[in-house]
């Protein structure tokens, strides 16, 4: 059972209201965005943002890694991640945020975009680099985006989902993974449905065969389909978002180490204490400071 946060300090980040919204979209410069992006306060919520920088600066902290703004990138957000944007005051561009719900595009193509970089490092940040000749394109459906969302006609959801898929489509088709294994499609689908139990129910289970039992295959046989695709066994990914969902509450929530052990499924703080230092390096007290320090300073 995930245990309630703690109480807050006024310079604690805070998640924002985790209501799925179903589809948003503003230009960075107005105003109306301030209110879940450029607020100043590192916070999450339950949907997917895409952060289009058509031109200026800055510094985006994205579940406590740093990335440099700059002109013509599109940064791909999942739920769930820990954000803190500081642009420059003269960047331009776009906020896209949709529920998982609303995007229409196959399961295997969204995925390549806001999963790949799960399957080699569960906290990695999709970063899109836009070319000259398809940033008219884009900037025209985002146009139309904008123009829909702002009116309330009739079928006004229909178009603003065909508009959206069809930017995503222009968006998958700039995607360079680093990493293409060449793996057959019966094991990605295993894989991709490893990954998707994972992050539902990481809370619960632990172990590579609890995993295996959902899926109907041996854990020997989910490790390696897993490594073959992903680099890493199974056992990695399952550790590794305990790992990431740990430090996002560290970092927002304000509860004390026993009451996010405890929320993460372990009766033992000694345990978590130990698991946390062995699979990030240091210790939990080491983290939340440094981690509370990364977030004021920007």
């Amino acid at each position: 059972m995930q245990r309630s946060p703690g109480s807050k300090s006024e310079q604690s980040p805070v998640p924002e209201n985790r209501t799925n919204v179903p589809f948003e979209i503003y230009k960075l410069e107005d105003a109306s965005c301030n209110h879940h992006l450029k607020d100043g306060a590192p916070h999450l919520h339950n949907s997917f943002e895409l952060v289009w920088v058509l031109e200026g600066s800055g510094d985006y902290l994205v579940d406590n890694e740093q990335h440099e703004v700059g002109a013509d990138m599109v940064y791909c957000l999942t739920p769930g991640q820990l954000h803190q944007f500081k642009p420059d005051t003269a960047t331009k561009g776009y906020v896209i945020t949709f529920s998982p719900e609303f995007l229409l595009m196959p399961e295997d193509n969204a995925a390549l975009i806001f999963h790949a970089s799960s399957f080699h490092k569960l906290s990695g940040t999709t970063i899109i680099e836009l070319s000259a000749d398809i940033r008219e394109e884009m900037e025209d459906l985002a146009g139309k985006m904008l123009k829909e969302f702002a009116s309330f006609l009739l079928l006004r959801s229909e178009i603003l989902r065909g508009l959206l898929n069809i930017f995503m489509i222009y968006l998958t088709r700039q995607y360079r993974p680093t990493i293409a294994p060449v793996v057959k499609a019966g094991n990605k689908a295993l894989v991709n449905r490893f990954f998707s139990i994972v992050e539902k129910k990481y809370m619960e289970y632990k172990l590579v065969a609890e995993y295996a039992d959902e899926l109907a295959v041996t854990p020997n046989h989910l490790n390696e389909m897993v490594k073959k695709v992903s680099g890493f066994p199974a056992s990695h990914h399952i550790r590794q978002r305990v790992i990431l969902e740990a430090k996002r509450l560290a970092t927002y929530s304000g509860a004390s180490m026993k009451e996010i052990a405890y929320s993460l499924g372990f009766d033992d703080i000694a345990h978590f204490s130990k698991f946390f230092k062995n699979f990030s390096g240091r210790s939990f007290t080491d983290y939340k400071r440094e981690a509370m320090q990364q977030f004021l300073s920007i």
